[in-house]
């Protein structure tokens, strides 16, 4: 482990580890966005990543050596000896990819080893630059893990047929063609009936949301507050049913369901959905009803206020944030669910979202269309979500702490 902490060997080893995941992110980025070859190359990422680990030790004139490094890396690109390889790209590209691959590695670089010297470091110099890299690989690693399959759904909905066929990986956007881009989302609607796809799936998961909520708030609120014989069982028993697999109980579900005419219905679908958000709501209720301070409720019930006011105008104004986070939480479970809506729904007029996307999975629908019907089922969700984050942070943790 010394061997390890000499800055000679850190700074080299963090220096190619580092160039080689900025080239493959690089790559990567530059042959979605151009449509043309990119490759990293870890030979050329050991011949420049080394030197430039050693160099960036300490951290001295950072802004002087990112200039020089992306100057560099637009040279090396050039050239064709970069750590980044291509074969018929254009000079724009080729600046372009050296000045991304500069500002990836240097800036990153001297920021990793900025406490770090090349003598024999201490175990906290020397974990702290570990970490910084490690840090770094996870913003990059985790980013790709969900930006790209995003990318590639928005860039294939873009496409035509005959650019697909052509070039099934070229990913970039033909800006020339102007409103023809939105072509396949104007014949979801038109000849798809997406329309009530949508309008379906938006009616069915806020009447989920609201039988939820018009169930779970009682009964989260009894086991949290109200004393009567087996209410700690229940209390720990309440995500068992939540803990069995839809999948087991899906022939039972469509059996019982043909039989008493609830296939095929929105009414069965809203019977059926709450089945699998009560229980993790009442869950998550109960935890935020006992965080809250029962003097408030003990102060109305002395002033008159029965039970049910109590929840109504003092527990539910102080439980809005929980609300909130768990009325979010029951909103995309609906708006996701598949299983159920597949298995159940036959007729396209009551299809969900999901239901209809499927249903565009077939050779002889054009691959554009389904990864249109994607993007139209995931940005809503997405935009709510990265809306009301912050009060779903705020009722998960809310109820974690007493007082």
């Amino acid at each position: 482990m010394s061997f390890l902490r000499q800055g000679y060997v850190t700074g080299p080893v963090i220096g190619v580890l580092w160039v080689f995941v900025a080239a493959v992110t690089v790559a990567v980025a530059m042959s979605f966005a151009t449509g043309e070859a990119f490759r990293p190359s870890f030979l050329y990422a050991l011949i420049v990543g080394a030197p430039l680990g050693a160099a960036c030790i300490g951290g001295r004139y950072p802004q002087l050596m990112i200039a020089a490094g992306c100057a560099g890396f637009v040279v090396l690109m050039m050239l064709g000896i970069g750590p980044v390889l291509t074969d018929g790209a254009g000079v724009v590209a080729r600046v372009i990819a050296g000045l991304l691959l500069g500002g990836a590695v240097m800036a990153p670089l001297t920021a990793f080893l900025a406490d770090a010297h090349k003598g024999e470091m201490t175990r906290h110099v020397f974990e702290e630059a570990v970490i910084r890299f490690l840090t770094g690989f996870g913003y990059v690693f985790f980013t790709a893990i969900v930006f790209i399959p995003f990318y590639v759904m928005v860039m294939t909905s873009f496409k035509n047929q005959s650019e697909l066929i052509q070039n099934p990986l070229d990913f970039s956007l033909d800006l020339s063609q102007g409103w023809g881009l939105f072509r396949s989302y104007v014949e979801l609607f038109a000849d798809f009936n997406f329309g009530t796809y949508l309008f379906n799936s938006i009616l069915i998961s806020l009447l989920t949301v609201f039988i939820t909520l018009l169930f779970s708030v009682p009964g989260a609120y009894a086991v949290a507050r109200l004393r009567f014989r087996g209410r700690a069982l229940l209390s720990r028993s309440i995500l068992l049913i939540y803990m069995v697999p839809i999948i087991v109980l899906a022939l039972p579900i469509y059996i019982a369901f043909s039989m008493t005419g609830l296939r095929n219905t929105i009414l069965g679908i809203l019977l059926i959905y709450p089945v699998t958000t009560i229980p993790v709501a009442l869950y998550m209720l109960q935890g935020y009803f006992r965080g809250l301070p029962a003097e408030i409720e003990e102060a109305g019930l002395m002033d008159g206020l029965s039970r049910l006011a109590v929840i109504w105008k003092i527990t539910l104004p102080l439980s809005l944030p929980a609300l909130a986070s768990v009325s979010l939480y029951v909103f995309m479970i609906a708006w996701n669910e598949f299983l159920l809506a597949f298995m159940l729904l036959d007729d396209p007029g009551k299809f969900t979202l999901t239901r209809g996307i499927a249903s565009l999975n077939s050779s002889e629908i054009p691959r554009q269309h389904l990864m249109a019907g994607s993007v139209v089922a995931t940005v809503p969700i997405m935009v709510l979500f990265l809306g009301l984050e912050r009060f779903m942070t705020k009722g998960l943790t809310a109820g974690s702490v007493k007082g």
